[in-house]
């Protein structure tokens, strides 16, 4: 069975408090890797972390401090001005192992316990930019299917993102921007199926950054490093074999707010791009769309994805 991860973000409670929840409803028991830093471990998919999203502040939380020493001290207080500063806008993230996919209902059930307890999302505060993620496992890493789920989200970008709910700070907020648009047309040209090398190549051209709704560079550094990292020398590119879906916000403080409704919009994706025939034809369509110009703006593109290009099984 093919397996995602997902990753949660959010404040309102601390990194004890979440550990605590997270570890009594999956029955897991928890390590203390840092002060900004929780492992749970005992599960057969692999460990979850539970993690402040601040490179800088885990590192100095894997410090050991002496009281006698003043540069411990000094960094001690920095430590505390970091914490305090951010408070508001760095949030703790809870990542779950890869899941085979039959089990993301547990994420809702501990969503409702972690929302009872106060947990905060991005509506939380008007300087959130919470957001949930999926790393979802390909069919396999094929070129041709790769490219063909590059083309299904490029398609269904815009339908995609409204139901995410992404708000005006996330928008505002480096973390999660469209393809740009010649390469959006690159991508819906029906003759497009590249082999791996031209792919990357491609993608680096024109997304040299994380910032995408559909960040493929966890991917493409797992099948080959030695070319994304001529092209971006960002160290939190972390190699991996799966899609990195970072569209969707975290708006885990509001009832009935949970990971089922986003999951079944991310497999229209799935579906569209398991679906060659089908896939070509939107892809036509939305390049047809895309050339209308001012004539886009009587028939939203949105509009054309809900009528003739989502998946009704």
């Amino acid at each position: 069975m093919r397996r995602v991860g997902v990753e949660l973000e959010m404040n309102g409670l601390d990194i004890d408090r979440l550990t605590a929840i997270c570890g009594r409803y999956l029955q897991l028991a928890h390590q203390i890797t840092g002060r900004y830093e929780r492992q749970l471990v005992g599960d057969p998919a692999g460990d979850w972390r539970i993690e402040l999203d601040f490179t800088l502040l885990r590192e100095m939380g894997r410090e050991q401090r002496s009281a006698d020493d003043l540069g411990d001290d000094l960094r001690a207080s920095v430590e505390e001005l970091l914490k305090w500063v951010t408070n508001d806008l760095v949030p703790l993230e809870l990542i779950s192992p890869p899941l085979p996919m039959d089990r993301l209902g547990e994420i809702d059930g501990l969503i409702e316990l972690l929302r009872a307890a106060g947990a905060k999302g991005t509506s939380g505060s008007l300087v959130s930019a919470f957001g949930m993620q999926f790393n979802p496992d390909l069919p396999n890493l094929q070129p041709a299917t790769i490219t063909a789920y590059l083309k299904a989200f490029a398609c269904l970008h815009d339908w995609l993102a409204p139901r995410a709910r992404f708000s005006l700070t996330r928008r505002l907020s480096p973390f999660a921007d469209p393809f740009p648009p010649a390469y959006i047309r690159q991508l819906v040209a029906v003759d497009y199926w590249p082999d791996q090398h031209q792919l990357i190549a491609d993608y680096l051209q024109a997304n040299p950054t994380r910032n995408r709704a559909l960040d493929m560079l966890p991917l493409f550094k797992h099948l080959d490093a030695e070319q994304v990292q001529a092209a971006t020398a960002d160290p939190l590119i972390k190699a991996r074999p799966t899609l990195h879906y970072r569209l969707p916000d975290s708006l885990i403080d509001q009832p009935g707010w949970g990971i089922s409704a986003t999951w079944q919009d991310w497999l229209q994706v799935e579906a569209l791009a398991a679906d060659r025939a089908r896939l070509d034809a939107c892809c036509r369509a939305y390049g047809d769309h895309l050339e209308q110009g001012l004539g886009r703006l009587l028939d939203s593109w949105k509009a054309q994805v809900e009528r003739q290009w989502l998946s009704r099984t």
